[in-house]
Parts: structure tokens; C-alpha cells; sequence
């Protein structure tokens, strides 16, 4: 890769590719030169806003196009798995938005395929790459804590209950534990690794998918983590790391840019508020365009095992859950 700017292609036209080219705008490490839709129309909607140069009214065409050398997926869950081989079978590095897929099966396949070919894949779980997270990293593994008893995080919003919505309709992947439940288990998971129990409780939203869900992880350290998730109400959305010598409190929105505190065992305590800008997608960019010109296949902030054991974590919850 040459030090010149990564040149993007998207794969969708909704929110959450309307937030990634926006905050695209704020790092000079890439940009969006195609946008892949659905639609001409949707295609050019998208172009117009971002002045985006190559518009296609496919995901294939967008793929094909010479002038994109990594493909962002934005599109819902269902079609992650689907829409990134697409990138991959045409030779080019993708980043996929979380969750990475809907079962453990899905991303076995896409990680095995991306290996096999050789190509850069990485799951878009951006908080792994924002500031107060990486610093967060670097206190683990200078000690601070000592060692980690419990892990709590949480992360509700109040969704409207609309049937025809990404988070109530289960053809489009609804459900709270893949939407924002997949925040909870990626933290426990960046900070234990994967559970070696899991005991869940799973209470259904009006449309039969899960809209609360509360786990109870259990580690072979000993360590616990206590996550939750709803789609009914807006909760607190902190989340803190629990050690034998300190622990650390997250501000909300834990997942996005944000603050902590260093709570030592004698109250003492450091305040840590890392500079941001914008929404916070920039940095996950931001690594992709490093791990490319360092030749690397895969992030360590986000390696591809662990994505993959997060994904199982998933599909143990959705299996060992009680109804409530």
C-alpha cells in the first residue's frame, strides 16, 4: 500500500455508512471514492451528500470498480456475511460492521476465506480503536488493576416499537443482543477473553425477538462480568473493570468516545479524559489504513479469533437463555 489515502467503497447507504463517510472527512488517513446501493437513486442520494465520485447501483459493480482498494460493509446484519465474501471473492480487504455476522458458522467461513486468499478482514467494532478504550488497553497490560475480579457493562435505548424497524423485525437481524448487546460481550470479552460459562435470561419484545437480555459470565480465572441489554429503555451505558489493586469506572456512552476514572484500592483516583473528534468511526479508518501499510491481515486491536469467539459467545447466549 503507498502512503496515499486509502480509497474507500461502501457497501450500503443507510445510517450507520452515512455516519463512517461523515467522519471519513475528519483523518486524512482515507476516503470515500464509491458508494455501493441498492438502487441508482439510493446510489446517488448517497453520492450527492458525501461527493462521492463513482456511484453503482449494485453491490457487485461496487466491488469491481478499480478505483476502490478496501470495502467498508454498512448493510443490516443478515447481509454482512453475503456482502463480504462478495469483497473478498474480488480480491479486496474489508472491514464488516458488528455484529461481524449472525452466527458462529457465518464467520468461521468469511475468516477461513479472507486467510485463504490472503486478504486484510476486520470486524467494525470501533470502540476497540477509540482513545479511551486504547488507553484502557494499555493500563490492563501495564498491570494497574491487578487482577480482574468482575466486569460490568451495560447498554439499553428506548426504540419506539415499530415492526417494520431494524431492531423488531427478524428478517433484518432484529433484536437487542445483536444490536447493542454485542457492545456489553465484546468489552468482557477485550478484557477476559471468552466465558467458559454463560447463564442467560432472554425476556422477548413484542415482536418475538429478544428485547432485554441479561448475562452472567462466568471465566476459569475466577472473574465474573454481569452485561445487559435492552431496546426499552435508555439505561446508564457505563461500563467498569473491577481488580484486586484498582478498578476502572467508564463514563456513558462507555462504547463510544468517552471519559474514566482510575479508582485505586486506597481512593485515590486519576481522571482520564482522551481528546475525540467527531463520531468516533475515524479511528477504526484510521487502523484499517495502518494495519495495510504494515502488511498485516488482521488487526490486533480486533484480531479475527477473537471476533470469531465473540460470535460464539452470541450464539451460546441465544441457546442457554431462559424465556422470561
Amino acid at each position: 500500500m503507498t502512503t496515499e489515502p486509502l480509497r474507500w467503497g461502501l457497501i450500503g447507504s443507510g445510517q450507520i455508512a452515512s455516519a463512517f463517510a461523515d467522519d471519513l472527512t475528519l483523518t486524512d488517513s482515507g476516503r470515500v471514492v464509491a458508494i455501493g446501493s441498492r438502487s441508482q437513486e439510493s446510489a446517488d442520494r448517497f453520492a450527492d451528500k458525501f461527493d462521492i465520485p463513482n456511484r453503482h447501483a449494485s453491490y457487485e459493480a461496487l466491488v469491481a470498480d478499480p478505483a476502490v482498494e478496501v470495502v467498508y460493509v454498512g448493510t443490516p446484519h443478515p447481509m454482512h456475511y453475503a456482502n463480504a465474501l462478495l469483497a473478498l471473492e474480488a480480491g479486496k480487504p474489508v472491514l464488516v460492521e458488528k455484529p461481524f455476522t449472525m452466527n458462529a458458522d457465518e464467520a468461521r467461513q468469511l475468516i477461513d476465506r479472507a486467510r485463504s486468499k490472503g486478504l486484510f478482514l476486520m470486524e467494525a467494532m470501533w470502540t476497540r480503536c477509540l482513545p479511551h478504550i486504547v488507553e484502557i488497553g494499555r493500563l490492563l497490560a501495564d498491570g494497574a488493576l491487578g487482577d480482574i475480579v468482575t466486569v460490568m457493562a451495560d447498554h439499553g435505548q428506548f426504540f419506539p416499537k415499530d415492526p417494520a424497524s431494524r431492531l423488531f423485525a427478524r428478517e433484518l437481524g432484529g433484536g437487542v443482543l445483536l444490536d447493542c448487546g454485542v457492545y456489553p460481550v465484546s468489552f468482557a470479552s477485550m478484557v477476559l477473553g471468552k466465558p467458559a460459562r454463560v447463564v442467560a435470561l432472554i425476556t422477548p419484545a413484542f415482536t418475538g425477538v429478544d428485547g432485554q437480555t441479561s448475562m452472567l459470565f462466568g471465566f476459569a480465572s475466577g472473574a465474573q462480568a454481569v452485561l445487559t441489554c435492552t431496546s426499552s429503555a435508555r439505561t446508564p451505558t457505563r461500563a467498569a473493570i473491577v481488580g484486586t489493586e484498582a478498578r476502572i469506572e467508564i463514563d456513558s456512552f462507555f462504547y463510544a468516545p468517552s471519559t474514566f476514572t482510575l479508582i485505586r484500592r486506597d481512593g485515590s483516583a486519576t481522571r482520564f479524559e482522551p481528546p475525540h473528534e467527531g463520531n468516533g468511526l475515524h479511528y477504526e479508518a484510521d487502523e484499517v489504513a495502518r494495519c495495510l501499510r504494515a502488511g498485516l491481515l488482521e488487526s490486533p486491536l480486533m484480531p479475527l479469533d477473537e471476533t470469531l469467539e465473540i460470535v460464539e459467545t452470541l450464539d451460546t447466549v441465544i441457546a442457554q437463555a431462559q424465556i422470561a
